[in-house]
């Protein structure tokens, strides 16, 4: 069964869905369209029991804004997807809390530098925000990029985890 929790963040409203203590999405709640879309792509008919904490997922994403960073490194994710998109979700959660890459680094790290835009597509159809950190992937001039909850929350994260922010242009230095 697929529990769901809706948590208040720093960064506004999520929604968390988890089976068997694997956390499945993790979206912000103002993207609910992408959640019932998402779902339903994922999950069919199958409905989910809402639920306080589920597995504790809730209280480690708590944590993590309260500032135990490292609470989030460890949690089990399924984020569904192609065997492409799974890769560049695996590699993303390498990514230590505080540090970014560009997504020509991603595509190097998983073999082919060519693969720039191909990970860009995957990165943007991340269904678990902060956990499989797609926040970190920066333009290669350390720009902020797009982002699917907004450049103000990837600023936010970011600076959260302690990465240095020019605030009059929201680029890395």
């Amino acid at each position: 069964m697929i529990l769901s929790s809706r948590i208040e963040t720093p960064v506004g409203p999520t929604v968390l869905l988890a089976r068997d203590g694997v956390l499945l999405m993790l979206e912000f709640e103002d993207a609910a369209d992408r959640v019932a879309r998402e779902m339903k792509l994922r999950f069919g008919a199958e409905t989910h029991q809402p639920a306080d904490d589920p597995f504790g997922l809730a209280s480690r994403l708590d944590a993590y804004f309260r500032g135990d960073l490292s609470v989030i490194e460890g949690i089990e994710t399924d984020g569904g997807g192609t065997v492409f998109q799974k890769r560049v979700w695996a590699e993303l959660k390498r990514i230590p809390c505080g540090v970014t890459i560009s997504y020509g680094e991603l595509a190097r790290r998983l073999g082919d530098r060519n693969l720039m835009r191909a990970v860009g597509l995957a990165n943007g159809r991340n269904p678990i925000a902060i956990v499989v950190p797609c926040h970190r992937v920066i333009g290669a001039d350390g720009s902020l990029t797009g982002y699917g909850g907004g450049i103000e929350r990837k600023k936010w994260l970011l600076a959260h985890e302690g990465v240095g922010l020019k605030p009059e242009q929201g680029e890395l230095f």
